[in-house]
């Protein structure tokens, strides 16, 4: 029995070096592509690096000692946690890159709304000056087409009061009656401007002692508007008709008998011209005006 179990490991040992002789060859012709892949993809990974390489050949003992696996396996996971801690660094870089980037994105796009809202405003601010502007113009042409009717119809009277004083013949004084119906008409006109009075005298008789007559009565009631009311001179228009034929409502003149005289109060639009553009009075007006 001893005789065959000697005999046997010999031809055991002899059948088991072939194997091993394949088994080392197909394991070299493996790890040659595998080398040129990964020299062939090297470019194309994260780290810019080549992949790991298959574990190199521990031999027989290697691979079957129990005693030598603790540092097998720290050979072959030392490149592989290499390669981790390198992604690690690669990710962090990765991350704080798009955190940098998006944090200049937002501030450029809060920058670009702040400058749009600035934009707006200008916008807003210049329509609102613009709508100014508008009215203003608006104002101005108003204005001018009132200036211009104003001083187109600036010698243009219209009759805006009259009164009729009347006189007994040959007298020229002024009773009570006569100066309440002056005192009426010049009242009215205190502080305006655009206005003229006209006195016209009328007198019975004839020739010039009729036109004197007239003219006594027509200057006392401008003695009494210049002195009373203080009426500019430049503002009365005086005349002494005499005893020419005053008009009637159907259209026939007759002559007067005793004397009378007819005050007009005539007006232009200066004033409504001064209301308008507010335009300051005059130093012979201003010195009419109530104190």
């Amino acid at each position: 029995m001893n005789n065959r179990l000697i005999v046997a490991l010999p031809l055991a040992a002899l059948l088991a070096i072939p194997a091993l002789a394949q088994t080392t060859s197909s394991s070299t012709d493996q790890s040659q592509p595998a080398a040129q892949s990964a020299s062939t993809d090297s470019s194309s990974n994260a780290t810019g690096k080549a992949p790991l390489a298959p574990p190199s050949r521990e031999g027989f003992w290697g691979r079957v000692n129990p005693f030598a696996r603790k540092k097998y396996v720290q050979r072959q996971t030392e490149p592989i946690r290499d390669r981790v801690n390198e992604l690690d660094e690669l990710t962090s870089t990765n991350s704080k890159s798009i955190k940098d980037t998006d944090s200049r994105a937002q501030a450029g796009i809060k920058m670009a709304s702040d400058k749009a809202d600035v934009a707006d405003q200008h916008a807003v601010d210049a329509g609102n000056k613009a709508t100014q502007a508008q009215q203003s113009a608006q104002q101005v042409t108003a204005r001018v087409q009132t200036v211009e009717s104003v001083v187109s119809n600036i010698d243009q009277y219209k009759a805006s009061n009259q009164t009729e004083i009347l006189f007994r013949s040959g007298q020229t004084v002024l009773s009570k009656n006569a100066k309440d119906a002056i005192d009426q008409m010049a009242t009215a006109v205190k502080g305006q401007r655009g206005y003229i009075f006209e006195v016209q005298g009328f007198s019975s008789g004839k020739g010039q002692i009729a036109i004197g007559n007239s003219q006594k009565m027509a200057e006392s009631v401008v003695r009494y508007l210049v002195l009373t009311h203080e009426i500019p001179v430049y503002r009365i228009y005086l005349v002494g008709m005499g005893n020419a034929p005053a008009p009637t409502d159907d259209a026939k003149a007759k002559h007067v008998s005793g004397g009378r005289v007819e005050i007009s109060l005539l007006k232009n639009d200066l004033e409504q011209l001064s209301a308008n553009t507010g335009a300051p009075a005059t130093s012979a007006d201003a010195a009419q005006q109530p104190k």
